[in-house]
């Protein structure tokens, strides 16, 4: 007879008590990424910003003239370029301490305080807004370089699709669950005796108040466990940061396929989180959705995300984790051709081509993220992430400039769109070249049973 260990006792369907403290800072920091990126933030900060413009249509932050349709996805570019200069460094330092929990905690809440603060949001201060928003999504990318680091402590090699694919659906119905409460207040604002304007500022002070309250229970039940890499004599840790990160670098070329890998990924997931990150402002602004009707479809898209990100983690152990977002990629191609195409003219048929993303959307970067943990050499699992987050989920900077230029010069949505295609297409043209078994086998890890 088998004798079940301590962690078996602990371990529920969902997985053990520590798993299921780390799912819970995906559905904590949802509500960031849906109430305040993809649904209210970019139509609301465009409207804000226009009130502020000249008779040209431009504002002159630090004297640099933007169009004002353009300013909110300039400020999702410059909040991943901020990250690619500090991510990389700070992931080097959380290596060499056993900090990861403690730093998750800080970004998390300096996140979290900076999205409460977008209540006040209104008039023509664009600037607060782009600023607000540039220390949030920061902390947002800060926060999950940490987070996604614990996937390969928390989980065996044959589990990490499982672990990563509820993580991710959770995050969606969390997600989901507060944007259903602020849908349900917005459409009652008479009754509470608020505006629009009041309503929207309120609905993104909300996010932040979720975040805060439910990243609690992470910092309760993950572990902080001791750096496998220790301080040289000598050295300090913003010191040994710089001098990993070029040594990290350097060596990077030894993981010919890791490398291959985040190249792709680096490229489709630009597509993915320009999608998410302006389609709000394409229904508004393209298609003349209002703000009473752009909630709804993005509430839509949280619980069939939720069901796309478990069928994917399923699909997963089927055909590998390769092919499946193989799959996602074809998917994600045809969604930006239709949308250039002129069959896509009401919010009806846009509503519809949400469901459509809402099903690979989780699935795709679910399965990224556990199929990179694979490639990653043990003890820098914090400084290897910190790369990935450099094009993670609602922080790409060369998608929203391709799209904030393609607005600028065209004046076209529809072209803004086809142009991010070009991401998914890359994508499928790299990953097929990517042998996961070597890179998993040069990073000195466990083969899973499938791949």
């Amino acid at each position: 007879m088998k004798i079940a260990t301590s962690t078996e006792s602990r371990r529920s369907f969902l997985g053990t008590r520590e798993q299921v403290g780390w799912y819970f800072y995906d559905w904590a920091n949802s509500a960031f990424s849906t109430t305040v990126v993809s649904v209210f933030l970019g139509p609301y900060l465009t409207a804000v910003t226009r009130a502020a413009a000249d008779a040209n249509g431009f504002v002159y932050p630090l004297g640099i003239p933007v169009r004002a349709d353009a300013f909110f996805p300039y400020m999702v570019s410059l909040s991943v370029l901020l990250q690619v200069l500090i991510l990389p460094v700070m992931g080097a330092i959380v290596d060499y301490t056993h900090l990861k929990k403690r730093l998750m905690a800080v970004f998390a809440y300096v996140g979290a305080f900076s999205t409460i603060g977008l209540y006040f949001l209104q008039g023509e201060l664009y600037w607060l807004g782009g600023l607000l928003f540039l220390i949030a999504n920061v902390s947002f990318g800060a926060s999950i370089v940490c987070y996604n680091a614990f996937l390969p402590e928390i989980a065996d090699p044959d589990e990490r699709d499982r672990v990563s694919s509820v993580g991710w659906a959770l995050g969606y119905l969390g997600g989901g669950l507060l944007l259903l409460l602020n849908l349900v207040f917005f459409a009652m604002r008479e009754q509470f005796g608020v505006d629009s304007a009041t309503a929207v500022r309120i609905s993104l002070a909300s996010a932040g108040m979720w975040w805060a309250i439910f990243t609690l229970l992470p910092l309760t039940r993950l572990r902080s466990r001791q750096p496998q890499r220790r301080l040289p004599p000598g050295e300090r840790y913003l010191t040994i940061g710089f001098k990993q990160l070029r040594q990290t670098l350097r060596e990077l070329p030894r993981y010919p396929m890791t490398m291959l890998f985040l190249l792709a990924y680096l490229l489709y997931n630009d597509g993915i989180q320009t999608v998410i990150a302006l389609s709000a402002q394409f229904g508004s602004e393209e298609l003349g959705m209002t703000a009473d009707e752009l909630p709804p479809l993005f509430l839509m898209v949280q619980f069939v995300a939720f069901f796309g990100a478990l069928f994917f983690g399923y699909l997963a152990q089927w055909i590998g984790a390769k092919r499946a977002i193989l799959l996602s990629l074809v998917i994600w191609t045809s969604v930006t051709i239709y949308a250039y195409s002129p069959l896509l003219q009401t919010g009806r048929q846009f509503f519809i081509l949400g469901a459509v993303i809402a099903v690979v959307l989780g699935g795709s970067q679910a399965l990224s993220r556990s199929l990179f943990s694979q490639m990653i050499p043990k003890g820098q699992e914090t400084e290897y992430f910190s790369l990935y987050e450099v094009s993670e989920r609602g922080t790409s900077w060369l998608g929203p400039l391709i799209f904030g230029l393609a607005i600028q010069f065209t004046d076209s949505y529809r072209v803004a769109v086809l142009a991010v295609g070009l991401f998914f297409i890359a994508g499928m043209i790299l990953l097929p070249l990517v042998d996961v078994r070597r890179a998993i086998v040069e990073a000195g890890n466990e083969v899973p049973k499938r791949i």
